[in-house]
């Protein structure tokens, strides 16, 4: 399995003005290959690198490497659509292979304009773990005048064990999290937190000086890395009671669900902002890690149909929070009864691991 992690550089003020001279000059020699690209509708690596290299060396100033890295990307992003010329920041990320970066304990020694320098970077224990796994190229980028190399780094996965049973998670807003135990995890925390950040962005855009842009700069990711928190912290609890009891967890396939469910005007901003696939990611490679099956469920009725009788009514949903069967009369929380439905279509289904582990294959929902 592969895994990116991200360590933080420290260049010194000069270094600082070489890796910023490096970019922009490789990112230059980007737009100058996708022109060349666009005008002679060549977008294959090789017909690129055959048309500009040769002239890109005499006056691009860069290392014969990091213009190949340069073709590489404009090939690459050809690759997504060819309909629309690309144009590259002058401060987007490049890549380094093990030719122009190679990575010693604590620094690394990168290829800049200035020649070979010698970075020390400071990272987590996880990151620095997997430092030893690295594989293929590393990729420089800049935010927020901070400098940082990611890396692509593969991981050996236990064999995943055939459960028994599943724990059923049941994904929404108003419940980031509900499960077949009993378990809840409220969004009110989250959802508040989004609306504060929404309604301060507001203001701060609407007053326009420089101190509102500066504060608006200061405060940008701020939601994106609480909510990624809350999403890390939500799966390693799952995972780690479904390790703990030899179960699987079993989610509702939920792709594409914003093309399927529309939202009044004053909620489509608390849907957009709803954060279920970086959740279920990081559910799908945590328990990977930990040997624990995932597997994707029709998501259709499982709000609606009763555990005990199996009756399905759209009547059964009283209210958003609220589940009665209009049948047999049995009443719960409907994240709860919708946990247990899904724990139930996964329990009842043949269970082929290739099929309908999340990471081998994502989006299936069945066997077949």
């Amino acid at each position: 399995m592969k895994l990116t992690a991200t360590v933080k550089l420290q260049p010194d003020p000069e270094q600082r003005e070489f890796l910023r001279e490096t970019m922009e000059r490789a990112n230059a020699l980007c737009n100058a290959v996708s022109d060349h690209a666009w005008a002679s509708k060549q977008f294959g690596r090789f017909q690129l690198q055959r048309a500009t290299y040769h002239a890109a060396k005499n006056t691009s100033g860069l290392s014969a490497q990091v213009i190949i890295r340069c073709i590489a990307k404009v090939s690459d992003a050809y690759k997504q659509d060819k309909k629309v010329q690309r144009v590259f920041r002058s401060l987007g990320a490049i890549a380094y292979d093990d030719r122009i970066l190679r990575w010693q304990e604590g620094r690394v020694s990168i290829w800049t304009t200035g020649g070979r320098q010698w970075i020390p970077f400071v990272c987590g224990d996880h990151a620095r773990k997997l430092l030893a796994s690295r594989r293929g190229e590393t990729d420089l980028f800049v935010r927020n005048g901070q400098w940082f190399l990611t890396f692509t780094a593969n991981i050996e996965v236990p064999a995943l064990e055939t459960p028994e049973d599943f724990i059923g998670v049941d994904l929404g807003i108003v419940n980031l999290a509900a499960t077949s135990d009993g378990e809840i995890v409220s969004g009110a925390q989250v959802n508040g937190l989004r609306v504060r950040h929404e309604r301060l962005r507001k203001r701060l855009q609407a007053k326009g000086t420089r101190g509102a842009k500066r504060r608006l700069k200061k405060r940008s990711r701020k939601q994106h890395r609480s909510q990624q928190h809350t999403n890390h912290r939500i799966a390693k609890q799952l995972v780690a009671v479904a390790q703990g009891t030899g179960r699987g967890i079993a989610l509702e396939d939920l792709k594409g669900i914003r093309d399927r469910v529309s939202a009044p005007k004053r909620q489509r901003s608390r849907h957009g902002n709803w954060g279920f696939a970086q959740l279920r990611h990081y559910i799908a490679y945590k328990a990977a890690l930990a040997g624990v099956p995932v597997v994707l469920v029709d998501p259709r009725n499982t709000s609606r149909m009763c555990p005990e009788c199996g009756a399905v009514d759209e009547a059964n949903r009283v209210s958003q929070s609220r589940f009665s069967c209009q049948s047999c009369g049995h009443s719960g929380l409907a994240d709860l009864v919708a946990a247990e439905n899904i724990r139930r279509a996964a329990v009842n289904r043949p269970y082929c691991p290739d099929a309908n582990t999340l990471l081998a294959a994502p989006g299936q929902s069945s066997c077949l």
